[in-house]
Formats: structure tokens, C-alpha cells, sequence
């Protein structure tokens, strides 16, 4: 095993160690901050690895694919257990673990005024999802990433509801987790499918078959599609987008890290893992193309309602996964990865920007806030550069991805998705920046009582806010680490200096209505009446659901349990009183007399004689 293999290795075991000791070692998990250093300690080791192995990747591109027999079949083994490191993978790993070390750094003092038992089990969390989400991220076959799949979806419930004791935690939690799982329904038949038509779980195995064109096109384009369900379900892609704003009821850390950076980008991270499959189908390909710049719309429309400032980022999450998918959809693997890494880090920076006014203010929504840049420069001026580098503002990371993507769509000829992400565009910079106006610029409401968060919050946030700044200028490294796979070629275009007008209108038209107070015509506002009614009702979709699963789903359920109570159980107890007669009835002629029974003998010879003579 070589030292980047190795590295790799490690990178896994770091949090996968502090599993396994906060675990089993009871008194330490129940310790509090003890338990919290075993976690970051573990998270800390694998982030350290992770970059030292991205830079040795840089210098010399490898893909080194480690295999060892699992499962024993009739040709050898059904399926190995190992991982895949090349430079897709490496970048993963540092967005996973670098992003997961600022949370569970910043968690030290958002999660301080748990009890101390209540604080092990969060870390133990948080070291069972980083372990998951960086096993998934290695995972060189679909049998191995399914079950770290499964893994970080549980994570998830466990952090959503980690407040149990609110209600509101304990539902967001248990829908997430079907919603979720519904979507991972077609994820393991398409795997199933898959495995069936080429006898392996293994990724570049199937990938050759693909290329060969040794898999039918229906059964690759039934597979693909079913497969894009889990991933629109991890990814919060419409119709699978209503569990993420409900995620929030979560502790903000846990948005931060799970609802923002790294679990929901799982969904994309799997199609581009898995692109020599989706590019072959051009079903999928659409799919992703037109799903992803709905969603990105739908998405933008329902954030700029919100007074709940997580559930604008929450939105917005979603709005910007839709980005990705549309660039996956016009094959532009290396914009929909670039826009991902960088959404990880200026993402991030915003939850944990809200996490720190929530931990000020003590309120999650507007009407509590204002004027709160004067107590709190530091989270005011690093929310700013979040702000700036999510509305795609230059020289901010979000500038250079999302303008990539905006160019690849253009370049593709498809002019709907691409008025969708335009138009999105425009949304994305109103929404973010009415949320930073209202908050930190408008009318003094929360001022009196609110202070700067300590120096293990604002620290991470810092370091976030630097590298929003920052990362957008690696593009070119960027898209020559990953040549070997992902590599796109865009020519020049217009569209990023459109999308950076779009952007700044964006920027202007908040600062006008809620900065300066101004209100909009009459006329305009009784024209978007109905809609602001309709993002105000999330356009009835959980209405519509709630529907579904009551009149069809529980309807559905009452038939089976009718079905099962009356008809299966029906046959089995018929069955069983007609036998009990039957005896009752046999029982009569069983007297105890010898010439009853000589006599029943008698008449049965009789009758076989009687047979018998019949049959010559």
C-alpha cells in the first residue's frame, strides 16, 4: 500500500477511532468537552491527511482502486469490500473533513449549555456521520456506498432529532428520513438492476461494461433513472426538496455541516462519481438537466418569504444543488464539482454566521433581529462575504462556479434551464442580501442584549469566510486536478457579466425595499399577490402530500389490513373450524363398542370387494 493509499486509510479511521471510543467507553461519553476533544481530535487528524494527500495527488494524478474479498459467490467473490482514491475522491475528503472540523470546533461554544451527557452523544454523532460520509465518498462499489448511504441517513435522523424532547424535532426527523428513503427505494433497485445484468458490484468494472456497450440501453436508462431518485432524495431535489426547510429544527451546527456542506451534496457527489453511467443515458442527462433548474427556481421563489433566517438558507441550499444537477445535465462535470467544493465552505460560513445571531439574539427569525452589525462586526462582516460569494459576487468563489455552470447550460442550447437559472440568479442575490439587511442593517430591535459570539465560533467562521474568498481563484487548478475524468471545455461567453448584472439588480432591489424602506407599487404588489400567497403555502406541496398520505397511502394500508384480517386470516380460520367440525362430527361414531367397530369393518370390506369385482 503506498503512502497515498495509506493516507487515505487514515483519513477514514481518524473519526471512525473516535466511533469506537466514545461508544464503548461509556464514562467518557457522558464527560462532555472530554468527549468533544476525542471527536475533534479524530476530525482534526483526518482533515491534516486529507490535504496532505490532496497536494500529493496534485503532483502526481493516481487512481488507486484497493479490493479485498468480502462476500464469497460461485465465480470467486460476489463482492469485495475496499476504496477508490483518485482526484475526485481526495477532493471530497477535504471538503468532508475540513468542513466537519470548523463545525465540531464551533460546536464547543453553540453547544455549550448542553448537559454533559447530552454533549458526548452529540459528538458521537458527529464522528458516526464524518466516518459514514467519508466512507461513502471512498467507496469503490455499489454495495459498499449503499450501506454508508443508509449510514449517513441515519446520521441525519439522529442529528435532526437531536432535541427529541421538541416536537417539532422529533417530526422533522422522521420525515426526512422517509422522505430520504423513498428516494433510496430506487437507488437499491437500480443497483440491483445493475448488479443482475453484469453479475459485480464494482464501479469501474460496470463502467467498462457501459463503454463496451455490453448492458442494453433500456435496462442502463431504467437503472440510471431509478438511481437518480436516491440521489435527488439525498440532494433535496424536487419533489424530494420538502424535508430540508423541515431539517432545520436541528441544532445549527448540524445545518452547518449535514443540511449544507457535506450530506446533501452527497446526491451530486454519486452522479459524478458514477458520470460514465448517467452520460451514456440521455434520458438521465435531461433529467438532471431540467429537474435541477426547476428546482434551483422553485427553490429561490420559496427563500424569498422567509422570516426564519435558517430556513432562507435552507432554501437556498436547495436552490443551489439544483445548480449543480442542470451543470451535470449538460455533462459540465468539472463546473457542477468546482461549484460544489466552493458551496461547501461559503455555505457553511452562512449557517454557522445565522447559528451565531440565533445564539446572540435568541430567535431564529427577523421580527427579532436588526441592527445588529454594530454588536456583532466579526459575524456580520463574514456573513457579508458568504453573502457575497453565494449571489455570485465578484471576486467571491460563487462568482467563478456558478458562472461556469450559467455558460455550460447557455452553451448547450437549452434555453428554458437556462432562463430558470438566470432568473434564479436574480432571486439568489434579493434573497440573501434582504436576509443580511434585515438582520444586521434594519431597524433596532434585538441591539440591546445581542453580543459577539466567543473566539471558538468566530474562529471556524473566519477561516470559512477566508476561504470564500479565496477558493474561486483555483479554477484552472481546479479543473487540472480532475482532467482526467471531468475535464470541460467552455468557450468565452457573455453570460458571467450578465449573471453579475442580474446579481447586483439583485442586490439593489433588497437594499431599496429593505433597507431604504421603500415599498413597491400597488400595482405590482396586487399582481404578485397570488404568488406570494403560493410561496407562503410552499405552493401546497406538503399540503398535497399530507393529502396523499392520508386519503391514498393510509386508505391503501386500511384495504391491505382488511384484506389480510378478513380474507388471508378468513381462509386460515374457516379452515381451522371446518376441521374442528369435522372432527366434532367424526368423534360421534367412535362409541367404545367392539360390535360397532366389527361391524364398520364389515361394511368397509364389503365395499372394497364390491370395488374391486367393479373394476374387472
Amino acid at each position: 500500500m503506498n503512502l497515498n493509499a495509506q493516507l487515505a486509510l487514515w483519513t477514514f479511521l481518524g473519526p471512525a477511532l473516535a466511533v469506537v471510543i466514545l461508544a464503548f467507553i461509556y464514562p467518557l461519553r457522558r464527560s462532555g468537552k472530554p468527549a468533544a476533544y476525542v471527536s475533534i481530535l479524530g476530525i482534526g487528524i483526518s482533515t491534516i491527511l486529507s490535504v496532505w494527500n490532496l497536494i500529493l495527488v496534485k503532483a502526481n494524478p493516481v487512481s488507486i482502486s484497493l479490493k479485498y474479498h468480502w462476500l464469497p459467490g460461485s465465480n470467486g467473490s460476489l463482492a469485495n469490500v475496499g476504496f477508490w482514491l483518485d482526484s475526485i475522491s481526495a477532493i471530497m475528503l477535504l471538503v468532508v473533513s475540513g468542513v466537519a472540523l470548523a463545525v465540531q470546533v464551533y460546536s464547543l461554544g453553540y453547544m455549550s449549555h448542553e448537559s454533559e451527557q447530552s454533549l458526548g452523544r452529540y459528538y458521537l454523532y458527529h464522528s458516526l456521520f464524518a466516518t459514514s460520509m467519508l466512507g461513502l465518498v471512498l467507496a469503490n462499489n455499489f454495495l459498499e456506498v449503499y450501506i454508508f448511504w443508509e449510514l449517513v441517513g441515519v446520521c441525519s435522523y439522529l442529528l435532526i432529532g437531536f432535541w427529541y424532547y421538541k416536537p417539532e424535532a422529533a417530526r422533522a426527523a422522521v420525515k426526512a428520513f422517509w422522505v430520504t428513503r423513498f428516494g433510496d427505494m430506487g437507488l437499491i433497485i437500480g443497483i440491483i438492476l445493475l448488479w443482475g445484468q453484469t453479475g459485480t458490484f464494482d464501479y469501474q468494472e460496470i463502467f467498462g461494461m457501459v463503454q463496451a456497450g455490453q448492458i442494453p440501453l433500456g435496462l442502463l436508462s431504467l437503472a440510471s433513472v431509478l438511481m437518480l431518485l436516491g440521489a435527488f432524495g439525498k440532494s433535496a431535489q424536487f419533489p424530494f426538496h420538502v424535508w430540508l426547510p423541515d431539517a432545520m429544527e436541528g441544532p445549527t451546527p448540524v445545518s452547518a455541516l449535514i443540511h449544507a456542506a457535506t450530506m446533501v451534496a452527497a446526491g451530486v457527489y454519486l452522479v459524478i462519481r458514477l458520470f460514465p453511467i448517467f452520460d451514456a443515458v440521455p434520458l438521465a442527462l435531461n433529467i438532471l438537466t431540467y429537474v435541477g433548474s426547476f428546482t434551483a427556481l422553485l427553490a429561490a421563489t420559496l427563500a424569498v418569504r422567509q422570516i426564519d433566517i435558517k430556513k432562507v438558507l435552507a432554501y437556498s441550499t436547495v436552490s443551489q444543488l439544483g445548480f449543480m444537477m442542470a451543470a451535470l445535465g449538460v455533462t459540465a462535470q468539472v463546473a457542477s464539482y468546482f461549484h460544489l467544493f466552493n458551496h461547501a465552505f461559503f455555505k457553511a460560513l452562512l449557517f454557522l454566521g445565522a447559528g451565531s445571531v440565533i445564539h446572540a439574539v435568541g430567535s431564529n427569525n427577523f421580527p427579532e433581529m436588526g441592527n445588529l452589525s454594530k454588536k456583532m462586526k466579526v459575524t456580520s462582516t463574514v456573513f457579508i462575504a458568504g453573502g457575497l460569494a453565494l449571489a455570485g459576487i465578484w471576486p467571491f468563489s460563487g462568482f467563478f462556479s456558478k458562472d461556469e455552470i450559467l455558460v455550460a447550460v447557455g452553451q448547450s442550447g437549452k434555453a428554458v434551464p437556462l432562463f430558470f437559472l438566470l432568473l434564479t440568479t436574480f432571486l439568489t442575490a434579493f434573497y440573501i442580501f434582504r436576509a443580511i439587511f434585515l438582520a444586521f442593517y434594519g431597524p433596532k430591535k434585538a441591539e440591546a442584549h445581542a453580543h459577539e459570539s466567543p473566539k471558538v465560533m468566530t474562529l471556524p467562521m473566519g477561516i470559512l469566510a477566508g476561504l470564500s474568498l479565496v477558493t474561486g481563484w483555483f479554477a484552472g487548478d481546479f479543473e487540472h486536478l480532475v482532467h482526467p475524468q471531468l475535464m470541460a471545455e467552455i468557450s468565452p461567453s457573455p453570460l458571467p457579466w450578465i449573471s453579475l448584472g442580474l446579481a447586483l439588480s439583485g442586490v439593489l432591489v433588497a437594499w431599496v425595499l429593505y433597507q431604504k424602506g421603500r415599498t413597491a407599487p400597488a400595482a405590482l404588489t396586487a399582481t404578485l399577490a397570488p404568488l406570494s400567497k403560493a410561496i407562503d403555502k410552499k405552493y401546497w406541496l406538503d399540503d398535497m402530500y399530507e393529502w396523499l398520505y392520508d386519503k391514498i397511502l393510509l386508505a391503501f394500508s386500511g384495504l391491505i389490513g382488511w384484506i389480510d384480517r378478513y380474507l388471508v386470516d378468513g381462509v386460515v380460520n374457516l379452515s381451522a373450524w371446518l376441521t374442528g367440525e369435522a372432527g366434532s362430527k367424526l368423534r360421534l361414531t367412535q362409541t367404545g363398542k367392539a360390535q360397532d367397530y366389527l361391524i364398520g369393518v364389515t361394511v368397509g370390506l364389503m365395499v372394497l370387494i364390491i370395488l374391486g369385482l367393479g373394476l374387472r
